[in-house]
C-alpha cells in the first residue's frame, strides 16, 4: 500500500465533519483509497461545539460496520478515534487512536481553554496565562506529553497551538522557552506512540502556509527514531488526500524515506515516500 491510498485523519457530521459516513466512504472508494480511518471528535463533556455525542458515536460504529459490509473487499473503514486529553471515552475497543490536545488548562481558574476554534477562545486562553504567550505554550506543550502518555497509536497535530498564530501575535514561535517545551513534549513521546502524523489539515482550512509539526520538530522525531504518518485532518469529501505529496516532499527534507500507513486491522505499515 502506498501514503496515498490510506488517509485514516477524517471527520464526519457525526462530530464537526461536513459529510456522512457513507460519503466519505464513496468519496474514498471513488480516490482509490484502500483504507479509510475515521476518527470521530471523542466525547467531552465540557465541551460539546465539535465532538460526538454519547449518541452519536453509537451510530458512529454501528454506521462503520454496515459500510464495512457494504464494501467489503473494495475499501476497508477503520473505527477510529480522536481521542482528547479530557474525553470520558476509553482508549481501547477503537481500531486506532489519535491522541490530540485542544486545549489548556488555566493556572488559576482551572478552566479549560480551546486553543484552536477561534481567536476568541485563544484570547480567553492567554489571559488565563495573565498575557504570556509563552507560559501558555509550556502549558499545552506540557499536556501533548500527558496525551502520549496513554500511548495512542498516532500523536495528533503536534503543535495545533500554531493555528491561529500566523503572524506571530500570540507567542514567538522561534523563542527559546518555545522551542524548549515543544522538544521536551516530543522527547516525551518517543517511544510511546507508533507514529507522529505530518497533518495538512491547517494549510487545507487555510490557517497556516506551514503543515503539522514545524520542521525543527520533525528534525528531532527523526533523530529520535521516530516513525511518521500523512493525514489529512479531512472535514469533508474534497480533502480526504489534501497536499500529501506536499507532506511527502515535507518527510523527505526531514530526512525521512519511509511513512507509515495503517492497514486492514489498524496496525502500521511502512511505504516508501
Amino acid at each position: 500500500m502506498t501514503f496515498l491510498e490510506c488517509t485514516v485523519h477524517c471527520h464526519t457530521n457525526l462530530c464537526d465533519g461536513k459529510n456522512t459516513p457513507a460519503e466519505m466512504a464513496a468519496a474514498a472508494a471513488a480516490k482509490g483509497i484502500k483504507v479509510l480511518g475515521l476518527s470521530g471528535h471523542s466525547h467531552t463533556p465540557h465541551d460539546d461545539s465539535y465532538c460526538m455525542t454519547k449518541e452519536n458515536t453509537a451510530r458512529y460504529r454501528e454506521e462503520i460496520a454496515r459500510l464495512n459490509r457494504e464494501y467489503e473487499g473494495r475499501l476497508t473503514i477503520l473505527c477510529g478515534l480522536e481521542w482528547d486529553q479530557w474525553s470520558d471515552e476509553n482508549l481501547s475497543d477503537w481500531d486506532y487512536t489519535i491522541g490530540s490536545t485542544h486545549y489548556v488548562t488555566g493556572p488559576q481558574s482551572g478552566i479549560r481553554h480551546s486553543v484552536d476554534h477561534n481567536e476568541e477562545t485563544l484570547r480567553a486562553a492567554l489571559a488565563a496565562f495573565d498575557g504570556d504567550g509563552l507560559a501558555m505554550a509550556e502549558a499545552y506543550f506540557a499536556a501533548v506529553a500527558q496525551v502520549a502518555e496513554k500511548r495512542p497509536t498516532i500523536l495528533g497535530h503536534f503543535d495545533l497551538l500554531k493555528k491561529l498564530n500566523g503572524d506571530g501575535r500570540f507567542f514567538d514561535e522561534t523563542h527559546p522557552r518555545y522551542r524548549a517545551a515543544a522538544l521536551a513534549a516530543l522527547e516525551a513521546a518517543a517511544g510511546k506512540v507508533q507514529a507522529l502524523e505530518i497533518n495538512t489539515g491547517g494549510v487545507a482550512r487555510g490557517y497556516r502556509e506551514e503543515l503539522y509539526p514545524a520542521p525543527f520538530l520533525l528534525k528531532r522525531w527523526k533523530a529520535l527514531g521516530g516513525e511518521v504518518i500523512l493525514t489529512a485532518d479531512a472535514h469533508s469529501t474534497d480533502g480526504l488526500l489534501f497536499a500529501f505529496e506536499q507532506a511527502a516532499a515535507y518527510a523527505r527534507a526531514a530526512g525521512f524515506e519511509q511513512a507509515v500507513v495503517l492497514n486492514g486491522q489498524g496496525k502500521p505499515e511502512k511505504c516508501p515516500l
